[in-house]
């Protein structure tokens, strides 16, 4: 899950590395098990013949495209999606083939807070929310694991850099 450590620059190693919670996965379990058992369904009271074989082509097909938009799509966003804090940067990185990424120097961050809501605290994860001086102002990162964990451990590196910052001066 860590970022691959050829992207790293010298000296720079990883301080938290997270994807999304496994619960953005429930919605897409939720329809993968509505399609099978509605196929299924359809498959028990088709009719026989040629009209049943057509509506088995159709009742596949169609199931066969839901499954890959909002089944297979949202697991590989998911298994492709990672947000790491480095020592030196935060790097949220996406993609399969075509990639998107967001790098923001931690020198540059202001904080870093977290919210957590009702179903959140059921599942142990929140919001993250960092915020720099840029243009954009704040990424918003939702459902990560132990939010509160990492947002302590991203905050004392934030203190560290400062301090060493301050004795630079």
């Amino acid at each position: 899950m860590a970022i691959n450590a050829k992207y790293l620059n010298e000296g720079e190693h990883v301080i938290v590395s997270t994807r999304t919670h496994v619960k953005a996965l429930f919605g897409p379990v939720l329809v993968l098990v509505v399609v099978v058992v509605g196929t299924l369904l359809l498959a028990q009271v088709a009719p026989s013949g040629t009209a049943g074989t057509v509506l088995g082509f159709v009742v596949g097909a169609l199931a066969a495209v839901v499954v890959a938009r909002w089944v297979l799509w949202p697991f590989v966003v998911w298994l492709t999606t990672t947000y790491t804090f480095t020592n030196r940067r935060f790097i949220s990185r996406t993609g399969f083939i075509a990639k998107e990424g967001r790098t923001i120097p931690l020198n540059r961050i202001s904080g870093v807070d977290f919210e957590i809501g009702v179903i959140d605290r059921l599942f142990g994860c929140g919001t993250l929310i960092v915020t720099d001086a840029s243009a954009e102002g704040r990424v918003q990162v939702t459902d990560i694991p132990r939010v509160e964990e990492v947002q302590l451990r991203v905050a004392d590196e934030l203190h560290r850099l400062s301090e060493r910052g301050d004795e630079g001066a």
